[in-house]
């Protein structure tokens, strides 16, 4: 709901990091890997309770998942970097939720559950209208610089990662938090469903 808005200020505040990490030869590609190994970390930590720990990896994700944009804006975007930043982002935003069913299965293993599932809809929404936008040769005016066409909705990456940081400062709210946001999640993939059914509805051009 508020990416587009937040993007140009985390461009600015990230372009200098980007030009020095881009000036020694470390590709995009090499910061989209490296900052999904970080986040897998992130897992068995929560699986043991240490929330402050998993909340530091998974800031560092985040701040790997900025700067592989911009290292790649400034060198050469490539399709395989975008593949690879988007499909990495999906398994990351799950396997959290799974993280947290780990360190308590009694409590969270149901809401996590839940939760998963919203994120395949909302996740599979926003894939399948990217791929007939693709093919249609359609860009959004609000993320022109995206590798796929980037829908947005309720919930977006900025909505997602404010979650995740309310559920690792208090993780006894674990279940509440994901109930709410997984229905949130539902609006969102309703709302992707009735856009693709308006956009899609007539032949291509």
């Amino acid at each position: 709901m508020i990416d587009a808005a937040l993007l140009p200020l985390q461009r600015r505040l990230l372009e200098p990091l980007a030009k020095a990490i881009a000036a020694r030869g470390i590709s995009a590609d090499h910061l989209t890997l490296a900052g999904f190994g970080i986040g897998l970390l992130a897992i068995p930590a929560l699986a043991f309770g240490s929330y402050g720990v998993a909340l530091t990896l998974i800031a560092l994700n985040r701040l790997f998942d900025g700067l592989d944009g911009a290292v790649a804006r400034l060198t050469s975007p490539t399709d395989r970097g975008a593949f690879l930043d988007i499909a990495l982002d999906f398994a990351f935003y799950a396997l959290v939720p799974l993280g947290f069913a780990l360190a308590d299965p009694t409590q969270n293993a149901l809401p996590a559950a839940v939760l998963i599932a919203a994120f395949v809809g909302t996740g599979s929404s926003f894939l399948a209208f990217a791929v007939i936008a693709g093919q249609r040769g359609l860009r959004p005016d609000s993320y022109p610089s995206k590798g796929i066409y980037y829908l947005g909705g309720l919930t977006e990456g900025a909505e997602t990662i404010g979650l995740f940081v309310a559920m690792c400062l208090f993780p006894d709210l674990f279940p509440v938090l994901a109930l709410i946001f997984a229905a949130a999640c539902a609006i969102t993939t309703l709302t992707r469903w009735w856009q693709g059914w308006q956009a899609f509805a007539q032949p291509p051009v």
